[in-house]
């Protein structure tokens, strides 16, 4: 029996810093964007100790100019994919 797939948060979180820097956005220019009263949703994702929801993936990836499969990793994947 094969492992089912599971998203490696911490990573996932990573990756998240790692795009928003890539495009020039600041934690506040998220918090923005999204409308949040305060950035905490965003540094719970930073931290992968949250994942943000289906509706905010399909936000966060259209800001960041990718897809949502370039924004989540996947336990077992040694990298984001580019």
């Amino acid at each position: 029996m094969t492992a089912l797939p599971s998203i490696n948060t911490a990573a996932t979180g990573a990756n998240i810093i790692r795009l928003r820097r890539s495009v020039g956005l600041t934690v506040q220019d998220l918090q923005n964007i999204f409308g949040f009263s305060t950035p905490q949703a965003i540094y719970k994702w930073q931290r992968g100790t949250a994942l943000p929801t289906l509706d905010n993936l399909i936000v966060l990836a259209s800001v960041f100019g990718t897809t949502m499969d370039a924004i989540i990793v996947r336990n077992g994947q040694q990298r984001p994919v580019s």
